[in-house]
C-alpha cells in the first residue's frame, strides 16, 4: 500500500507546506508551540460545547465526499504487545472511510447538538494535577465483552442510550461511514486533522461510543478514560470548537441508523451524553496543556534487531518525558505521518532521560514495519502523552504476578526495574511466554535481573516444548491469593489469562492490564 501524500504541518495540524521533519534531520523547533486558536491564542474559557445555530442542511444526494479507502479493522485502547494496535479515537474522533451521502441518503436530517441543562461535567477546567497519572486498578473484562458497569440501577439516560447503541451495532459500518461522510461534507476544514489513508482508522468511534455508553453511570471508568483520550487528542490539533460539529454528525447517524427506536427523549438523553464526554475531553485537554506540550519529538540513538522482526529501538526525547513503568505511549514516524501507534515503555524511567521499546513488525503493519526495517539511529520521531494504569502500587507489600507474552515482556521488565529501584524486597513471579525458542528474545536481560534480586523469578514458557499456554502454566503453581497481577501481551492471551487468574481466586480488582475497550486488536 502506497504511504499517504499528506503531511503534518509544525503546529500539530496537517495538510498544507512541507514535512513536519524529514528523515534522521531534527526540526527546527521552539518553546510552546503547541496548537493554538486560529487568531494565535490559546483557548482560556472552555464552554459546554453544544451548538445553538440552526441544524445546517443534510448532504444531497451526489454531494462530494472524501474518496474511499480499503477496508479497515477494529480497534482497541490497549498498547502494541506482539503487534500494532492504533492510537484511541483521534481528533476530533476517528474516520472509516467515508462514502458519498448519495450512498445512502438521510432519512432524518442530523439535529443540531444543544448543552445539556444540567451537564455532569464541570464547564470550566480542572484544577492542576500532577502530569504523571495517578495509579489506577484497569477493569478487567470478561472474554470477549466490554468491562461492565456496577451492578446498579441504571441512570434513564444510559437505558436510552444503549438502547440506541443496540440497534446500531449490527450496523456499525454503515452508522461510521454516514456519520463521516456527514463530518466531511458539511465540516470539510476537519478533514485535513485526519490522515489521508483513512482504513486503519476504522471504527474507531464505535468502539469509543460502545465504551462510554457501557460506563455511562460509572464515572471513575468514564472519566479516567475520556481524561486520557482529551490529553491525547491534543497532538492531532484538536480544539475545544471542534467537539460541536462532531456532536452534531454524530446524532444525525444515531437517528438515521436507529429511526425505528429514536424519540426526542432519546436524542435529548444522547445530547446530554455527548455534552458529558466531549467536555470531560476538553477540561483534560485544557488542563494538560497548562503543564505539558502536545507532544515531544524524540531521536532514535539505538536500534538493536533481536530477531528477524522484533527490535529494541532507544529515543532521546527533546525534552523531558515523565512517565511511570508500565505506561505506554503514541508514538509517530516520519514515514506515515498522523498514524499513531501504543508502545509500552520497556524500561523503568531512567537516569539520562532514554526511553526504550520493543516493537514486533507484522504483516502490513504501516508503524510497526518502518520502525523495524527502515528506522535507523538519526531518525526522528514524535510521541504522545504517557498514558495507562498497569503501575505498580508501592503503599503495599503485595507480591507482583507479571504474565508478559511475546513483546508484552516489556512492560513487565520496566515492572522489575520499577520495584527494584525502590529498594523493596516484595516477590516477583514472571511468566515470560513465546511460541518458540526464538521468540524469547529478551530472555538474558529477565535472567540477569533474576540473578541481582534474590526476589525475582522468571519462568520461560514455549509452547511448542510445553504443549500448554502461558495461562494455562501460571495454574501450575502459586498459590497467588496475596499476588497482585500484571498481564501484558496479545489479546488472546489477555484474555484467557484473566480467566486462569479468576478461576485460581485472584478476585478482579487485583488483575490489571490496560485494556478499557473489547480486548480485540487491530493488525494494521
Amino acid at each position: 500500500m502506497d504511504a499517504p501524500t499528506t503531511t503534518s504541518a509544525d503546529n500539530g495540524t496537517s495538510g498544507g507546506g512541507g514535512d513536519w521533519f524529514t528523515p534522521r534531520t531534527k526540526p527546527t523547533t521552539t518553546p510552546g508551540n503547541e496548537p493554538e486558536t486560529p487568531d494565535g491564542r490559546r483557548p482560556a474559557v472552555i464552554r459546554p460545547v453544544g451548538r445553538q445555530t440552526a441544524a445546517p442542511e443534510a448532504p444531497a444526494d451526489g454531494a462530494a465526499a472524501p474518496p474511499p479507502s480499503a477496508t479497515g479493522g477494529a480497534s482497541t485502547d490497549v498498547p502494541d504487545q506482539e503487534g500494532e494496535s492504533p492510537d484511541a479515537v483521534p481528533a476530533p474522533t476517528a474516520p472509516p472511510s467515508a462514502p458519498s451521502p448519495a450512498a445512502s441518503s438521510p432519512a432524518h436530517a442530523p439535529t443540531t447538538v444543544t448543552p445539556a441543562p444540567e451537564p455532569f461535567a464541570s464547564a470550566t477546567a480542572p484544577p492542576a494535577e500532577p502530569r504523571v497519572p495517578v495509579q489506577r486498578h484497569a477493569p478487567v473484562s470478561p472474554p470477549g465483552q466490554a468491562a461492565s458497569a456496577p451492578a446498579t440501577e441504571a441512570s434513564p439516560d444510559a437505558i436510552l442510550v444503549r438502547r440506541a447503541m443496540a440497534e446500531v451495532t449490527p450496523v456499525a459500518d454503515k452508522v461510521t461511514s454516514y456519520f463521516y461522510a456527514l463530518l466531511f461534507v458539511r465540516h470539510p476544514d476537519l478533514r485535513s486533522l485526519f490522515p489521508a489513508a483513512m482504513d486503519t482508522q476504522r471504527d474507531r468511534l464505535l468502539r469509543a461510543l460502545l465504551t462510554a455508553a457501557e460506563h455511562i453511570d460509572n464515572t471513575d471508568v468514564l472519566v479516567n478514560y475520556l481524561q486520557n483520550l482529551g490529553r491525547g487528542h491534543r497532538k492531532y490539533g484538536t480544539r475545544a470548537e471542534h467537539y460541536p460539529a462532531v456532536g452534531e454528525c454524530l446524532i444525525g447517524a444515531l437517528s438515521k441508523y436507529a429511526a425505528a427506536v429514536w424519540n426526542e427523549e432519546m436524542e435529548a438523553a444522547w445530547v446530554r451524553t455527548y455534552t458529558t464526554i466531549s467536555q470531560i475531553m476538553i477540561d483534560a485537554a485544557a488542563s494538560d496543556e497548562l503543564r505539558a506540550p502536545a507532544w515531544w519529538y524524540a531521536e532514535i540513538v539505538a536500534h538493536d534487531l533481536r530477531t528477524p522482526d522484533v527490535a529494541v529501538i532507544t529515543v532521546r526525547p527533546d525534552q523531558p518525558y515523565p512517565f511511570l513503568a508500565g505506561q505506554y505511549t503514541s508514538l509517530e514516524t516520519p514515514w506515515w505521518p498522523r498514524i499513531w501507534r501504543h508502545y509500552s515503555f520497556a524500561s523503568a524511567p531512567r537516569s539520562d532521560g532514554l526511553l526504550s521499546f520493543h516493537v514486533k513488525a507484522v504483516p502490513a503493519g504501516w508503524v510497526s514495519n518502518a520502525l523495524v526495517h527502515r528506522a535507523r539511529p538519526g531518525d526522528i520521531v514524535r510521541l504522545g502523552p504517557p498514558a495507562g494504569s498497569m503501575t505498580v502500587d508501592h503503599t503495599t507489600d503485595s507480591g507482583l504476578l507479571c504474565l508478559g507474552g511475546g513483546t508484552g515482556i516489556a512492560p513487565i521488565k520496566a515492572l522489575v526495574e520499577d520495584v527494584a529501584e525502590h529498594g523493596e524486597r516484595r516477590p516477583v513471579e514472571v511468566f515470560y511466554g513465546a511460541r518458540t525458542d526464538l521468540d524469547l528474545y529478551d530472555i538474558d536481560t529477565m535472567l540477569r535481573l533474576q540473578q541481582s534480586h534474590p526476589w525475582l523469578s522468571v519462568r520461560a514458557i514455549i509452547d511448542q516444548q510445553a504443549h500448554q499456554q502461558l495461562p494455562d502454566a501460571v495454574r501450575a503453581y502459586g498459590p497467588w491469593n496475596e499476588y497482585d497481577a500484571y498481564l501484558s501481551g496479545p489479546p488472546g492471551m489477555i484474555r484467557s489469562g484473566v480467566d486462569a487468574l479468576r478461576d485460581i481466586g485472584i478476585p478482579s480488582e487485583r488483575i490489571r492490564h490496560d485494556s478499557v475497550e473489547e480486548l480485540i486488536s487491530a493488525r494494521s
